[in-house]
């Protein structure tokens, strides 16, 4: 598992999974159609959680995580 320097800043919107609505969660970067915000999903991966673990956290389908 590749680890990534804390300090490393990621820019969501290069991902087109990834929205940034105003009012929607203070316009921080979400995946679409959620509230499910992407730092959450690598910080889980980063402590070992596996992407199904993952996808069953947040009840979405394994494809969506892949």
């Amino acid at each position: 598992m590749a680890t990534v320097a804390a300090d490393v800043e990621v820019d969501w919107m290069a991902c087109e999974l990834i929205e940034s609505v105003p009012g929607k969660v203070s316009g921080r970067p979400v995946v679409i159609g959620t509230r499910i915000m992407p730092d959450a999903i690598v910080g889980s991966y980063d402590l070992g959680e596996t992407t199904r673990g993952i996808s069953y956290s947040y009840r979405r389908s394994d494809q969506t995580l892949d």
